[in-house]
């Protein structure tokens, strides 16, 4: 059979589609319809949170707690022992809501004393500590 033949001799000329390229090309699509099906129909639930018109709580307030290097302790800037350390301590935990304590101290401070007014703190019912320090300057 001459397919490119224009000769008058063949009357028996049946031109035919080459079907194999597209019967490969419909094997590809089939091959990644396949594989993207699952990926699709795949999903992940999430509980994303519900908007409320609520107004936020207030911040509580924050006690500056400072150490220096002999270990004197410093409630907001007013120097304090530790008898009134603990009082003061109890007193702010009954608040509600309850304050955040800060706690300072300086590089010579001995870390027994940051460790006592931490136990201090904890024992007196303060649920929040923070650390604060200073940047190094460069």
């Amino acid at each position: 059979m001459a397919m490119g033949s224009l000769s008058e001799q063949d009357d028996d000329f049946h031109p035919e589609i080459n079907t194999t390229p597209l019967v490969d090309v419909m094997l590809v699509l089939l091959v990644i319809f396949i594989m993207t099906i699952p990926v699709l129909n795949h999903s992940v639930k999430i509980d994303l949170p519900r908007a409320s018109s609520e107004p936020d709580a207030s911040k509580p307030d924050s006690i500056n707690l400072s150490i220096d290097g002999a270990g004197q302790a410093y409630w907001n800037s007013e120097a304090i022992d530790a008898q009134q350390l603990q009082v003061r301590i109890a007193t702010a935990a009954q608040a509600q809501p309850q304050p955040e304590l800060h706690l300072r101290a300086e590089r010579t401070t001995q870390y027994e004393k940051v460790a006592q007014v931490m136990a201090a703190a904890q024992a007196g019912g303060l649920n929040k500590i923070g650390f604060m320090t200073e940047p190094v300057a460069k």
